[in-house]
């Protein structure tokens, strides 16, 4: 068997995409990551949709969907609702602003939306690709939802901590919270300590509601640097397990694609040096000290390469 570098796939540029469509009267949509141009006349794209998706059957069914760009702005809560439950069950459009275009639901908290008649499909053993060609397409004022988001930024400032000069930044809750119970974040693995989230809470890393926070039993508190990262896209879920019935909200993968990471010690044959200079990784956080990052360095956290590497 050939053994494949699937930190390979890192490399690849993505975006934060949520695809909608109908069930019927129903509007439907999930995240999806894979979307790309295949020809500019007549317009036409294509999205992968991970066969497991309820969206996935009812673009069967309708023959169409609308693509939403994400930007930088728009809200996290946005990912946490339309990535982390099913269309199936949920309304995902419950307190969100959008209009139909074509009969398609197109959302207003994004940069652009592109909606498309299926007229062609590709399939793989877990994935559909769609072709699309564009019927409709738009763009929202710049304010509203900022520059298109990036996988890297929803991984470096949404997923992880916010830098203090970014917009989505918070103060972290103070230290006088009272200790007792954990509430976790089932969007982003953040942990609240204190008898009760305080009213309005929101979470400080994705921005979602108290109502994606449950409370963590002792049983249930993760060992300190346990994390599941997804070995097609990245994606990392923080916790001492997956939830039953997981999927990337990045890429649709189910849990059988992740994989357990625990936070190893530094290499021994890579001691720190004494130098002052700190050099950060931009996705996992991990400091490395000395002046200059070795030749060939990779981050041994989250093995990204010296690239993603920053000067503190």
């Amino acid at each position: 068997a050939i053994l494949m570098d699937k930190k390979a796939f890192y490399a690849l540029s993505y975006g934060v995409y949520i695809i909608s469509t109908k069930d019927g009267d129903r509007n439907v949509g999930c995240v999806a990551n894979s979307v790309m141009q295949i020809t500019s006349s007549p317009a036409t794209l294509a999205v992968s949709m991970n066969r497991d998706n309820y969206t996935h059957s009812c673009i069967e069914k309708t023959g169409k969907f609308a693509v939403n760009i994400l930007g930088e702005q728009s809200s996290p809560s946005l990912i946490g609702k339309f990535g982390f439950s099913s269309s199936r069950d949920t309304d995902k459009y419950d307190k969100v602003s959008f209009e139909e275009k074509e009969g398609i639901p197109v959302l207003h908290d994004s940069c652009a939306y592109a909606v498309c008649r299926v007229i062609d499909r590709m399939e793989t053993s877990t994935h559909t690709v769609f072709l699309g060609e564009v019927e409709d397409a738009g763009v929202f004022p710049h304010e509203i939802a900022g520059d298109p988001m990036t996988y890297a930024y929803y991984h470096k400032v949404i997923k992880g901590k916010s830098p203090k000069n970014a917009p989505t930044y918070q103060e972290e809750e103070p230290a006088s919270a009272p200790a007792g119970k954990r509430w976790v974040c089932s969007v982003c693995g953040y942990v609240y300590e204190g008898e009760k989230l305080p009213e309005g809470y929101v979470c400080p890393i994705c921005g979602v509601q108290a109502d994606y926070f449950r409370e963590q039993t002792e049983q249930e508190a993760p060992a300190p640097g346990t994390r599941w990262v997804c070995d097609v896209c990245g994606y990392v879920y923080e916790g001492e397990k997956l939830p039953d019935g997981f999927t990337c909200p990045l890429c649709g993968m189910d849990a059988s694609h992740f994989k357990k990471q625990e936070a190893p010690a530094p290499a021994v044959e890579e001691p720190v040096p004494a130098g002052p200079t700190q050099w950060v990784c931009s996705v996992c956080g991990y400091v490395y000290e000395g002046d200059e990052l070795p030749e060939g360095y990779v981050c041994p956290i989250c093995g990204v390469q010296a690239d993603y590497f920053r000067k503190k």
